[in-house]
């Protein structure tokens, strides 16, 4: 069985599709998607819809973006937050506003459902974007961390790539997991890019959301298939660019 992760969709369910085939992925794979689900292109209640769909045929794990929190806090009172409209809600209320009102309520169970990180038996640990304790996800104070922190991946990037795990001067943070496989922070938002490991985090997050396309990795050996740029699925839509 292969694992295949699946860096922030970003209401590109189109994409998506496109790579499930690509990948030739099957229900022996297990699939853990990253987060951010919504946000940016018009088919967020469709992106949903299709991963409900997927769940119930394929073994998946969902992890919770903040995006995917921010949508979950208008669908259950309607409050306008101008961040979230500012960055890629807008056109996510759009498409919530066209769908039937069973769908939120469906929705929202998924939305409630997610999981702020997936620690396996070979210790790859998954999130979408970071944690801050120096002893690891299971002493985090704050889990907003999970779903909202850049400091890892700009640690992970600023690390001298001569420094072993053995150094003293190795951030404790990346000592205790094999690998960290996270999104949110957007490799490019002008180019295609590929997923980047430094240190042991692979960043699997390129720019779906903007000018990149959306990636899928097996953990395992590293391969990785990737869409065509997602704002081509969405001619005369701005994404978030």
């Amino acid at each position: 069985m292969r694992t295949l992760v699946v860096g922030d969709i970003h209401s590109g369910v189109r994409a998506l599709e496109q790579l499930m085939t690509k990948a030739k992925v099957t229900p022996n794979d297990h699939i853990v998607f990253l987060g951010d689900y919504v946000d940016a292109w018009s088919t967020a209640v469709e992106t949903i819809d299709f991963l409900i769909q997927l769940e119930s045929e394929y073994t998946c794990t969902f992890i919770r973006g903040n995006h995917d929190e921010l949508c979950r806090a208008w669908l259950e009172d309607q409050k306008e937050n101008p961040q979230w409209l500012a960055h890629g809600g807008m056109a996510t209320r759009e498409s919530y506003l066209n769908a039937d009102r069973d769908k939120w309520d469906i929705h929202l169970k998924f939305y409630q459902n997610l999981k702020n990180y997936h620690l396996t038996n070979d210790n790859r640990l998954y999130l979408h974007a970071g944690y801050t304790n120096l002893k690891g996800v299971e002493y985090e104070y704050f889990e907003q961390s999970f779903y909202w922190d850049r400091t890892l991946w700009e640690l992970a990037s600023a690390l001298d790539s001569d420094l072993t795990p053995n150094d003293p001067r190795f951030p404790k943070r990346l000592t205790h997991y094999k690998e960290v496989f996270i999104g949110h922070t957007p490799l490019s938002k002008n180019e295609f890019v590929h997923p980047q490991k430094k240190a042991n985090v692979w960043n699997v997050d390129t720019g779906a959301a903007f000018k990149g396309g959306l990636t899928m990795l097996d953990v395992e050996t590293k391969e990785y298939w990737q869409s065509d740029p997602v704002h081509t699925f969405y001619p005369g839509e701005r994404g978030r660019n």
